[in-house]
């Protein structure tokens, strides 16, 4: 017989009496999402515990024979509890399936100049999007597909697959967007083409609301979308992936998509692949809205290296994208849609031939389309030296832009640019010493864009050198979490003088090197330097165990991007001519951010208030003649330039979740938020929509989702999810009505339901199946920031049923 002497709190000597022949429990955890992170397996009530190893696998052993109850719990997942009875012998547990939960306020976040972080912990306003979140929204891209779970996160639209992130009422190059680290460059600034990355590849994503200059430079002044592919973490040497396949049935989108992961001890490697076409949408006013058909093809690889102590890995991506482009012009007796067949004075928009039925419900595109390539080749590194590490990233992308507008010469691109970007970054996270983490870093790029064979030049061939230096520091001390950090980043931005004449046989402009009797000089030479501080100081402090208060300051630098510095001509996808302003200095925010957290067994909430104000602000005014009549050219296209002054936008967004202990399944999610923009030039005050109010800037907006899980206990469909979903968006009387820039957006309800069906077809691994009706009753509506409401006044996206099919494996 063995004996062991436990001291409890009061002194007292507890016996415990173990066999000599000990009884030993085996099992395996395993994640619902296919995810391998460390669980805690506790047996319930006693301190008895242990924690699953690199391929999930526990035991517990000196178990007396006899009932016990499992407890498994790790953060980000649901906890599972399950009975087991011991016998003499070793006793082997069936798998145990944890299932994701994104409610949790321990998850971490990998967004940042540090070490990954605990969000509680965060004195910035971050929120996480899980791959389940993401595969149950229903979304023609993956920014619309984040927006139904970040508050204060919203999209300019020109059609369904073209989505521009805004936060908190900025975009364009105000808002960041990365992809596994690595800042997207693909001539952001232009409205006509959205995020070039594959939707069926993400596995996860993270949403910054508020000024992030000090984590990444210039461009994120509002904030930072991170996007995060699907790295390889199940260690057994087996393939194992995901295919994802959606119809969707307004514009008949069918996708297809897959990914293969491998890992065996230190190698890694994965697959990605996917191709999505769809026809032109529909809605109960316009019909099909012609030209917003696209095709879109992706394909990625990884090949890396994982030790304890260092993980290297090489990938590569490719993205292209056929996109039509839609300008709104109608047949003025039966308002149905028409296309171009002229080119300049030739064109009489009123005498153009309409669109048969044929052409619009098709998936071939229009000879006037765009197509976007992207591709990224890049190297990242990350080792432990003693307690701290360092990590170097190190990225080339080539982004291929052309658009194609003359119907006489279908084959030569309007808009033909290539912008190269060379990405550079180096970290070093200090150990931590005495409760400071303290990271120093450096990045950059350097970009070099040129015009090709092009008819139309909007922004000159340019180069661009930018780099930055930082420091980050995290303290804390019990209940209380301070971090902050200064930033010091310059940018170069440099061009020759850009020449334009008219081609004698073609009549269509072109490029040339040098100036001549009949060339045009369309951009004067320019080199301008600009430098700016970045800095911020926040803290987070744990008032309970369940509440969570933080409070944060931010200063933010952004430099004016090319378009606001440089164009000087027509925008075809856009169908604006743009103007920009060789004086602009570069924008700086000052943003106060509050913000309150609670997680309890059975609600969760957030609510967040902020106030930014802007130096410098850029916006797009529209110009007019003396007459106040718009400018625009012969084919209707009007003609903006760009204007600063300072700006200020304050709001607040809050989250409630209901999900009681009790009522097992069951979750109420609602969000709010709300935004203000004013421009505080003098000129304006007072002047209301004929100045003072900010440009794209969103209505209030509430959405309610109401779900319950239902398991029904059979061996193959274990449980099903019906789902009802309420989105009210109110109506914008606070819009830049100066010179008709925008136009006042009435209030409208969209009504959404679905259900998703968990089909177990192997021992360790369900299916799901998703259907989805979005705007359920074919509601006609106008987004404010949708930018088909002024082409031709569209409307939104109507009624649509879909089906997705994931199946893991």
């Amino acid at each position: 017989m063995n004996f062991r002497f436990m001291l409890s709190g009061s002194g007292l000597f507890i016996i415990s009496l173990l066999k000599a022949q000990h009884a030993e429990i085996k099992g395996k955890v395993v994640f619902e999402d296919g995810n391998n992170q460390t669980v805690e397996v506790r047996i319930k009530n006693t301190e008895v515990k242990t924690t699953t190893d690199k391929n999930g696998m526990y035991s517990i052993k000196d178990l007396l024979p006899g009932s016990y109850q499992l407890l498994f719990k790790t953060g980000g997942y649901e906890e599972s509890e399950k009975e087991i009875f011991v016998e003499k012998q070793d006793t082997i547990i069936p798998d145990v399936l944890l299932v994701h939960n994104g409610k949790k306020i321990d998850e971490v976040v990998v967004t940042g100049v540090s070490k990954v972080t605990l969000i509680k912990e965060n004195p910035v306003a971050i929120t996480r999007i899980s791959s389940q979140q993401i595969e149950k929204t229903v979304a023609t891209n993956i920014i619309s597909s984040l927006v139904k779970s970040a508050p204060g996160l919203n999209v300019v639209e020109t059609g369904p697959n073209v989505s521009k992130p805004f936060i908190r009422g900025l975009g364009y190059n105000r808002v960041l967007t990365l992809y596994d680290g690595i800042r997207q460059e693909g001539q952001q600034w232009g409205d006509e083409h959205g995020i070039e990355i594959d939707p069926y590849s993400i596995e996860q994503a993270e949403v910054i609301k508020g000024p992030a200059s000090l984590m990444f430079g210039s461009d994120a002044l509002a904030g930072v979308v991170s996007l995060f592919p699907r790295i390889p973490d199940e260690n057994d040497g087996i393939v194992h992936g995901k295919i994802t396949s959606e119809y969707q049935g307004n514009n008949n989108l069918i996708g297809n998509g897959m990914h293969l992961g491998y890992k065996k001890n230190s190698l890694i490697a994965a697959f990605n692949s996917s191709y999505r076409m769809a026809k032109n949408y529909r809605n109960a006013i316009d019909g099909r809205v012609y030209n917003t058909n696209f095709e879109e093809k992706n394909l990625s690889f990884l090949l890396g290296r994982k030790t304890q102590t260092a993980f290297s890995r090489v990938s590569f991506t490719l993205y292209d994208n056929l996109q039509g482009i839609p300008d709104g012009s109608r047949d003025p007796n039966t308002g149905k849609f028409t296309y171009q067949v002229g080119e300049g004075d030739d064109d009489i928009i009123d005498n153009r031939p309409v669109v048969s039925e044929k052409e619009l419900n098709s998936y071939t595109l229009s000879p006037l389309h765009q197509r976007i390539q992207h591709y990224r080749l890049y190297a990242q590194h990350h080792q432990h030296i003693g307690k701290g590490d360092f990590d170097v990233k190190l990225a080339f992308q080539q982004n291929v832009r052309r658009e194609y507008n003359h119907p006489s010469v279908p084959s030569q691109a309007g808009m033909y640019v290539r912008l190269n970007t060379l990405n550079y970054g180096i970290r070093y996270n200090f150990p931590k010493f005495s409760s400071v983490e303290i990271s120093v870093g450096a990045n950059g790029m350097i970009q070099n864009n040129k015009n090709k064979s092009a008819t139309d030049f909007p922004i000159p061939d340019y180069d661009l050198n930018e780099g930055g230096i930082y420091t980050y520091a995290k303290w804390k001390y019990r209940k209380l979490n301070v971090s902050g950090g200064i930033r010091y980043d310059i940018r170069n931005v440099s061009w020759e003088n850009f020449y334009v004449q008219t081609n004698p046989i073609t009549q269509f402009e072109e490029q040339i090197s040098h100036s001549s009797a009949n060339a045009e000089l369309r951009f004067p030479s320019y080199n301008k330097t600009f430098r700016g501080f970045s800095a911020s100081i926040g803290a987070a402090f744990q008032l309970t165990k369940q509440i969570s208060l933080k409070a944060n300051i931010g200063r933010s630098y952004r430099a004016p991007n090319i378009t606001e510095i440089g164009s000087n001509g027509l925008d075809p996808g856009a169908h604006i001519i743009y103007k920009g302003n060789r004086d602009f200095n570069p924008e700086f925010s000052l943003q106060e951010d509050l913000g309150i957290s609670a997680r309890f067994k059975d609600f969760s909430a957030d609510v967040s208030w902020f106030n930014n104000n802007i130096q410098n602000y850029i916006y797009l005014s529209l110009l007019t003649d003396g007459q106040g009549n718009p400018l625009i050219d012969s084919q209707g296209n009007k003609t903006y330039q760009y204007q600063n002054a300072s700006a200020q936008l304050y709001g607040m967004e809050a989250w409630l979740s209901l999900h009681p202990e009790k009522w097992k399944g069951f979750s109420f999610d609602t969000s709010l938020s709300v935004i203000y923009g004013f421009n505080r030039d003098k000129i304006f005050i007072n002047k209301g929509n004929q100045g003072e109010y900010l440009p794209l800037i969103s209505p209030l907006k509430w959405s309610g989702n109401l779900s319950q899980k239902i398991a029904t206990g059979a061996k193959i469909i274990s449980a099903v999810t019906p789902t009802v979903e309420m989105e009210f968006s109110a109506a914008q009387h606070r819009y830049l009505g100066l010179n008709d820039t925008e136009t006042a957006t009435p209030d409208y309800t969209l009504f959404n339901i679905g259900a998703s069906v968990a089909i177990r077809y192997s021992e360790n691994h369900s299916a799901s199946l998703l259907f989805q009706a979005n705007n359920v009753f074919d509601r006609a509506y106008q987004s404010h920031l949708s930018r088909l409401k002024y082409l031709g006044n569209i409307y939104n996206m109507g009624r649509n049923i879909s089906l997705k099919l994931i199946i893991p494996f």
